[in-house]
């Protein structure tokens, strides 16, 4: 039976309409646009009413539950049908009803049940076409959370955007009021090929541990798909390998599940497939698709590495079947034994390296029993059970990335229905382990109570620490199916929870027990009253309030009190501080107070919470709990070992005195302790035992609230001075993103050993927030915590804190005594180093360096003569024998001088690091000086207390790795073998970490590390200890590491020949030269800067990254604080201004005139095109505000300036003599772009022309639309040697508000992907109806004509276009027309043997070469710079893409020639000096010629035909623009658009798309053929149409 639904579009039915698209996929329907509102059932039978018409289409398709699942939900659904048409359509106050609705709303994420039904659709609609709904429903935060989570969904998001525009109009709410209600709501992507009601999706966790809160965003996540499309959720165990099933394991996760509140349709097990799984193995072994492989483990793994086939891979049938029998039979040479698939050994990907699926395993299974001796992979048996079961998709993260193509090719090898994998990003979460081996350790070292604990990942756990199933919910709604993989702070998930917590926890009270004090009110009675536990929600019920003449408050607080000032104590009102009671240590014992109930001021009061001391009611002991996160740092990395981050004082306790009416709380109560924060109730309050006559105290666990401040629990007039007096700080959330600040008071570290643990992680804790930019105040605040941390350590074992330095085993060793006064030969080795550093630095005369270095090799050479070993930087001083140990000082003798110097020590070091950071830094002159200043008192400082001057490199006196050297010294007498391993040991090291700064390939890493292994266990066995590095004094691996960093992102730094290959073209001495420059620290010299000059990535690779790097160190853009808006420098903005000067020329030549209109819009203005805003809408930047005060209206700024314009053009244009206008302005527009900024091409702010003219007549405007597409071809063809296709827009791709659109469109072959390049608009008469541009028509007096308009613009997303096209791998390519400098002249073969009259000649060669070019008409300049060599400069004018490099050496100069080498070939040609001029112009020509034929190949070779759709999607996969047979409809479009789109990112960084229209080629590549149909294959075909991916 087909229904017919027909609708008034003036009044659209939303809620009908939402019903309509719910049940579009189980009935035949068709909707119509008409007079009325009706559904046509038949002639006889019709409905008017909107519930009754939503109702009976909920009847007709049962199985989707949208009239409720039983009695009781039906009547539900029935109520609120009621209420949204009685208490909201056409109600003028929302405010009663939106109180209701979210109070319903309090603790669910639908209205009825636990899926969507006619009530969640029938009350969106009613608010959604309400007027006041968006102003009046701001304060109800559930309503909120509801509407945008319904609306984010695919059937509201669909009727909202065609229907919502013609209902009743809705109050404008400003954009940051929208961006609130939809930041919680994360992006749902629609799930390809998905229909209503035949979606199936699973969640097959294996049943080996409890669920963690990634499992859990798995689970909801697969929920939410099967809720928003009515399907069925599969909840299957994994249970392929028997040694890791446990029965108890599976039972434990259906309670994870029901927790969750995760109802699935069906509970399957992969055992269930066993037989079929195992007769399709078979298969595949019959078909010589799989073989049984016997090889051994390791070397099995070896040979995958090595992509060498198997012995075994070529085996007979029947050799694999013999073997198969003996692996079911469990023989033991079957148990050696597993089956492989036979894909490719030569894939790069190594899932594709013949995978094992099947293996041999004799241990029984939990529920199969000893029936096989052999199990499947779970990734063989995961695609046969989700193609058997009917999934339609198989959710999984994008970590399974690289087994997806393994998971089809099982699929198309045993010709099974294929499932659609949907990727989602993995929650990764800060300070925490999701490994399931991991967890398990900490259970069974006991780190921790259980898996339930509140400080595991767990699903119990967080449940347990007071996190809700809504939250959690609300919290994965918000991540949506983002596959962008980050990591994560807890705050995020906790903020959530506080959203659900927050309105409905009871409020208590409870004070510190280590610190109250008394107030005596002599006129207050004992009394009890009632009062609201919720001062915002009366609902959560009364609690009794004790008031007396004696009360307890915070001590903390009465520290910030004075005499005679007004106090509120909550719940009872003001108080008047008469009188306070110290004690002889300044502690205040009592105080007395007077009531001042009558004042009701309580502005400017300090509030303080308090509990009435009385028999009445007595207190409640309580214990607040506060647990930190167990790993110390934000991220483990794969070399990371996590034990060593264990924070083993993640657990504080505080003795709290509680509310009485705390007595009442159950388990798992969640309150909020005022001032304090949100609890939840770990263990009731017991009474006294019986048994063990005491009390259990009421036991409450923190939740943390997604704040990163502490709560004020001192008062909170003075937050300083309480803090500063009070002994217990707030149980607060944690301080910063990467680790927590001591809440509660911090049980004193027992031992040094413990202390020296928390000073490592406060280190890191410190380190972490700086390399976040973390707030000042919380930087501030961690560093003072580790100075106290420190302080506590020098307390206890009388020496200073060093990086690196050993844990502390016992007590202190007694300082060593300060070494002879005489330098060793090291200590003057460093020196000597540091002087010629000094010099090099300082640019001194050549003569003084050359002595200072000459004078350091010699102590070199003295060194190895005394110690037998050469001269290592930073390694530890060796000797020849032992020196005698020397006495031990007296010990009356200054007890404190060594930790004193050793300390100050430590602080020139550091304030020498910070010189350095801002010379190299470049920071101004007076910073500098001031950092000089302060470093020479401190040096100064250290004379004075230790007699010697500071010597960079000497151990720190009294420090532990003096300790250790003095050691290796003592080995080195005993094992002359010893300094030598040390040093191997040392170089080794320096190999590894240099291998993987460079990311060497894997297999030299592991190698390298292997043998630092196996050096580091021969000097233990030599010297009986472990090999432990001696750092150089005041300097941490941590800012090492930060340094190295920051130079390594460096984008050019000054230096010799760093990064770049040598150049082709060196000539005489210059390699010498080059090498010098390239190394790392040179023997006594400083580490070297190092340019990495050449690009790290490959375009073919990683177009991304090669991009970010081309136009980062070619120097054409520099990033900019705010996202989205980068700098133009000036040799990108040269290209811009050759582009400006060529067209401006041209435009000028058709009667184009420039202007300049204002950047602001008003908001009628903007407005006044529907279509032409709506098109815009969400890039538009809006003003609101002038200094703090808000503006009457919004201002917006132009996205482009129609709008802008063209009420100008009304006031100027009154007769036809007055035409035509032709204005052009070059400008900025600001588009604030939510995508993917790329710098050029997608930016929120850009440069560009834009033109708008005004004709009296359509055929002059239709004529100059094409002259301007001809010179917008010109400016790629001519000037930036890009082919481009002209063509017309497709209706979907036209401008908003223009009759048609031409365009002309290049194409990027290194992705695959069109741009386009620039537009050119026929307006037709829409602007001039609605701006009024009329005239009086010459040939009917009277009569007003509307002018014809046009508006074309070309951007600076240009110059992205060419740096894709013709950049390579050594970076920038320039077409000679754009470039900033065509030539640059580099002298060659300077060296210091050249005598000083060869070189001035040289020199004044290439000045008269740069004056003839000059003259010539060339730009051209000489880089004379004699800091680098000619090598360097060669990689740098390479990078920048300067098309001719002029080469002039002094062979050159005697055979009176020079050498040019072209940039696009790489081609060196001798150029005669009398030629010069000449020659170079005609290379510049050719070179200009040369890229164009080049790109022209591209583009022919990349463009084709194509008359199926599916020849259309596989040249579209090979990374070509197809034009297609097109019928024009805009819904084919989408329809192609959504097929075509791939499941994986194209590029790093870039979005997955499908094809859409680039435009109707002007010239296509054939012609249509008579009735030749779309290749949709529905309506017959228009054109040929250029499809292709698009940026």
């Amino acid at each position: 039976m087909a229904l017919n639904l027909t609708i008034n579009t003036s009044n659209p039915p939303l809620a009908a309409l939402l019903a309509a698209e719910h049940v579009k996929g189980s009935v035949q329907l068709s909707v119509e646009e008409g007079k009325d509102t009706r559904l046509h059932i038949s002639d006889a039978v019709q409905f008017n009413d909107v519930n009754s018409i939503s109702r009976y289409l909920a009847r007709v398709a049962p199985a989707l539950g949208l009239y409720g699942a039983n009695m009781m939900e039906q009547t539900e659904v029935d109520h609120w049908l009621e209420f949204s048409a009685r208490r909201l359509c056409g109600q003028p106050g929302l405010t009663v009803a939106l109180g209701e609705l979210d109070k319903a709303l309090s603790l669910r994420t639908f209205l009825v049940g636990h899926a969507l039904t006619l009530a969640d659709l029938s009350v969106w609609a009613a608010l959604k076409g309400h007027g006041e709904w968006p102003s009046q429903g701001k304060p109800f935060s559930h309503v909120n959370r509801w509407f945008s989570f319904l609306s984010s969904q695919v059937p509201f998001t669909a009727v909202g955007n065609k229907y919502v525009s013609k209902t009743a109009p809705v109050k404008r709410s400003k954009p940051e009021d929208e961006k609130k209600k939809q930041q919680d709501v994360g992006k749902f992507v629609d799930l390809p090929g998905a229909e209503m009601g035949k979606v199936v999706v699973r969640f097959p966790p294996e049943a080996s541990g409890y669920l963690h809160i990634g499992h859990a965003k798995a689970a909801l996540l697969n929920q939410h798909y099967q809720v928003t499309f009515k399907g069925k959720l599969i909840m299957r165990f994994d249970d392929t390998n028997p040694e890791k099933e446990k029965e108890d394991f599976e039972k434990v996760i259906l309670e994870d599940v029901a927790m969750l509140q995760i109802h699935p349709d069906q509970f399957t097990y992969t055992s269930d497939h066993f037989p079929i799984i195992m007769k399709l193995a078979e298969q595949l072994l019959s078909e010589g698709k799989a073989y049984i492989d016997d090889t051994p483990p390791e070397q099995m793994k070896q040979e995958r590495e090595q992509r060498t086939e198997s012995k075994c891979r070529n085996n007979t049938v029947e050799q694999n079947m013999k073997m198969w029998s003996d692996m079911k039979a469990g023989t033991e040479f079957g148990q050696t034994c597993c089956m492989r698939a036979k894909i490719d050994m030569n894939s790069n990907n190594g899932c594709m390296r013949d995978p094992t699926l099947y293996r041999c395993k004799n241990a029984p299974h939990p529920r199969t029993g000893s029936t096989y001796k052999v199990y499947p992979t779970y990734d063989f048996a995961c695609p046969i059970v989700d193609s058997l079961e009917s999934v339609t998709h198989a959710l999984r993260t994008t970590e399974y990335h690289d087994r997806d193509e393994q998971f089809y090719w099982i699929i198309d090898a045993l010709r099974l229905r294929k499932p659609y994998i949907w990727e989602y990003a993995r929650l990764n979460l800060n300070n925490t382990v999701l490994s399931k081996r991991k967890l398990t350790w900490f259970v069974d070292q006991g780190y921790v109570e259980g898996w339930d604990d509140p400080r595991f990942p767990t699903v119990r756990g967080v449940l347990r620490r007071g996190m809700t199933v809504e939250g959690l919910k609300q919290f994965i709604a918000a991540q949506g199916g983002s596959r962008s993989v980050v990591n994560m702070e807890w705050d995020k998930i906790w903020a959530f929870n506080k959203k659900v917590i927050d309105p409905v926890a009871p409020r208590y009270t409870a004070l510190s027990n280590s610190y109250v004090v008394p107030v005596s009110i002599p006129e207050a009675t004992e009394e009890m009253k009632e009062v609201v536990k919720h001062p915002k929600n009366a609902d959560v019920g009364m609690k009794e309030v004790w008031y007396g003449p004696r009360v307890l408050v915070e001590g903390a607080d009465a520290e910030t009190f004075s005499e005679g000032e007004v106090v509120t104590f909550i719940n009872w009102g003001n108080l008047i501080i008469t009188k306070i009671n110290k004690g002889a240590d300044g502690k205040i014992l009592s105080m007395d107070a007077r009531l001042n109930l009558d004042n009701k001021d309580f502005k400017k009061t300090t509030k303080i919470t308090w509990l009435a001391d009385t028999n009445t009611a007595p207190l409640l002991p309580t214990v607040c709990i506060n647990y930190q996160p167990l790993i110390s740092k934000a991220v483990i990395t794969k070399d990371d070992d996590f034990k060593d981050y264990i924070n083993k004082h993640s657990k504080f306790e505080e003795k709290m005195l509680g509310d009485p009416c705390l007595k009442s709380l159950k388990k798992g109560d969640i309150v909020q302790l005022q001032r304090r924060g949100f609890y939840i109730c770990d263990q009731p309050y017991e009474p006294i035992s019986p048994n063990s006559c005491k009390e259990s105290p009421c036991v409450l666990i923190y939740i943390p609230d997604g704040h990163t401040k502490e709560m004020p629990t001192a008062g909170s007039k003075d937050k300083s001075k309480s803090q500063a007096a009070s002994s217990t700080p707030a149980p607060a959330a944690k301080a910063a993103p990467t680790s927590a600040p001591t809440p509660a008071p911090t049980p004193a570290p027992t031992s040094a050993s413990d202390v020296f643990s928390g000073i490592v992680a406060q280190g890191e804790a410190v380190r972490q927030l700086k390399a976040a930019k973390a707030p000042k105040d919380e930087v501030d605040k961690a560093v003072q915590q580790l100075l106290s941390l420190k302080a506590q350590f020098k307390q206890q074992t009388g020496m200073d804190y060093k990086p690196g330095m050993a844990p502390p085993t016992s007590a202190p060793a007694p300082p060593a005594s300060s070494a002879d006064s005489a330098p060793c030969p090291y200590t003057r080795v460093t020196q000597q180093g540091e002087l010629v550093r000094k010099l090099k630095a300082e640019k001194a005369p050549k003569d003084q360096v050359e002595a200072a270095v000459k004078q350091l090799l010699a102590l070199k050479a003295e060194y190895k003569q005394v110690t037998g070993q050469e001269y290592k930087p930073g390694a530890a001083p060796v000797q020849k024998a032992p020196a005698p140990a020397p006495a031990p000082a007296p010990a009356a003798s200054s007890p404190s001088s060594a930790p004193a110097a050793s300390g100050l020590y430590e602080k020139v070091a550091e304030q020498g690091e910070v010189v350095r950071k801002l010379k190299t830094g470049k920071a101004p002159k007076d910073q500098v000086d001031a950092a000089v200043k302060q470093l020479l008192a401190l040096k100064a400082e250290y004379k004075q207390q230790t007699g010697k001057d500071y010597k960079p490199g000497l151990q720190t006196p009294a420090s532990p790795a003096q300790t250790q050297s003095s050691s290796v010294s003592a080995q080195s007498g005993s094992s002359p073998q010893s300094p030598e391993l040390f040093s191997q040991v040392a170089q080794q090291g320096e190999l590894v970490r240099k291998l993987k700064s460079e990311k060497a390939p894997k297999d030299q890493v592991d190698e390298a590390v292997k043998t630092l292994l196996e050096l580091k266990n021969k000097y233990k066995a030599l010297t009986g200890e472990d090999y432990k590095p001696v750092a150089a004094a005041g300097a941490t691996g941590g800012e090492d590491k930060t340094r190295k960093e920051r130079e390594n992102k460096s984008e050019k730094q000054g230096g010799g020949g760093g990064g770049g290959k040598k150049g082709k073209g060196d000539k005489g001495g210059q390699g010498k030269e080059s090498s010098g420059g390239a190394g790392g620290s040179g023997e006594g010299q400083g580490p070297k800067k190092q340019t990495r000059l050449g690009l790290e990535a490959k375009k073919e690779e990683n177009l991304a990254d090669w991009y970010s790097q081309v136009i980062t160190k070619a120097e054409m853009i520099e990033y900019y604080d705010v996202s989205g808006c980068y700098v133009l420098r000036p040799w990108s903005y040269a290209i811009w201004e050759a582009i400006k000067e060529f067209f401006d020329r041209e435009i000028k030549k058709l009667g184009v005139e420039n202007c300049y209109f204002p950047m602001f819009v008003s908001q009628a203005a903007l407005e006044k095109e529907k279509s032409h805003i709506e098109d815009f809408a969400p890039e538009v930047a809006w003003v609101t505000r002038s200094g703090k005060t808000e503006l009457a209206e919004p201002i917006a700024v132009r996205p482009t300036s129609e709008t802008v314009m063209y009420p100008a053009y009304a006031k100027w244009v009154q007769s036809h003599r007055d035409l035509p206008i032709k204005l052009n302005q070059w400008c900025n527009v600001v588009r604030w772009e939510f995508k993917h900024p790329q710098p050029f091409l997608r930016t929120r702010e850009f440069l560009w022309q834009e033109g708008h003219t005004a004709f009296a007549t359509k055929e002059e405007a239709a004529e100059e639309v094409l002259q301007i597409l001809d010179l917008y071809a010109r400016v790629y063809e001519e000037l930036m040697a890009i082919p481009v296709v002209k063509g017309r827009k497709t209706e979907k791709e036209k401008f908003a508000g223009g009759d048609y659109t031409t365009t002309v469109e290049a194409f990027i072959s290194a992705s695959g992907r069109a741009i386009q390049g620039a537009t050119s608009h026929h307006l037709g008469q829409n602007f001039s109806k609605m701006f009024e541009i009329v005239f009086e028509d010459p040939k009917k007096p009277g009569e007003k004509q509307l002018a014809y308009q046009n508006s074309w613009g070309i951007t600076t997303r240009t110059i992205g276009v060419l740096t894709m096209v013709h950049g390579d791998n050594m970076g920038l390519v320039l077409p000679p027309k754009v470039a900033c400098l065509q030539i640059v002249i580099i002298p060659c073969g300077i060296t210091a043997s050249l005598p000083e009259q060869e070189k001035e000649a040289l020199m004044a060669q290439c000045t008269k070469y740069l004056k003839r070019l000059l003259e010539a008409g060339i730009r051209v300049k000489t880089d004379l710079r004699d800091n680098y060599s000619p090598g360097w400069k060669f990689n740098h004018w390479e990078l920048k893409g300067v098309p001719i490099r002029l080469e002039v050496g002094p062979k050159d100069l005697q055979q009176r020639q020079c050498v040019a080498v072209r940039r696009d070939s790489g081609e060196k040609v001798t150029v005669p000096e009398a030629e010069a001029e000449k020659r170079l112009v005609a290379m510049l020509d050719d070179i200009q010629n040369s890229l164009f034929n080049k790109a022209s190949n591209d583009l022919k070779n990349h463009m084709v035909a194509a008359d199926t759709m599916e020849q259309f999607q596989k040249d579209l996969d090979q990374g070509k623009i197809v034009q297609i047979p097109f019928c024009g409809g805009i819904e084919c479009e989408d329809w192609i658009k959504k097929t075509t789109a791939k499941d994986q990112d194209l590029e790093p960084g870039a979005p997955s798309m499908g094809a859409k229209s680039l435009c109707i080629p002007f010239s296509p590549l054939k012609p249509l053929q008579p009735g030749q149909m779309c290749v949709s294959g529905k309506e017959p075909a228009q054109y040929y149409t250029l499809f292709g991916r698009s940026y």
